[in-house]
């Protein structure tokens, strides 16, 4: 069970040093470790299952392509900054539940 939580937990991690865009804002490269700060937290603490870590990851990983996606151009223009602040929040909300669910990985 050991096993599946680290290896998760580093997948997580590795999708947190990914190549960052040139034109992401420091707000959100700056919320962005905050949170993977607060899955980190859960997985060591083992408030996180694996399946849930795995799910937050997926996540996580939606939200680096689309703002990959997003900064293709060279411009993130409001709209796409609007949709990205948008997934955050959900992902932010849902770290949170998956956090304080009541179930643990021990």
């Amino acid at each position: 069970m050991k096993k599946i939580a680290i290896t998760t937990l580093a997948l997580v991690m590795a999708s947190a040093f990914a190549v960052p865009s040139f034109a992401q804002t420091y707000r959100s490269e700056s919320r962005e470790n905050r949170q993977e700060n607060r899955i980190y937290r859960g997985a060591v603490t083992g408030k996180l299952t694996p399946q849930e870590l795995r799910n937050i990851a997926r996540q996580q990983n939606r939200i680096d392509r689309a703002q990959n996606r997003a900064a293709r151009d060279g411009v993130i223009t409001p709209r796409e900054r609007r949709e990205i602040e948008r997934r955050q929040n959900n992902a932010s909300r849902n770290i949170y539940r998956k956090n304080n669910n009541g179930r643990t990985m021990y």
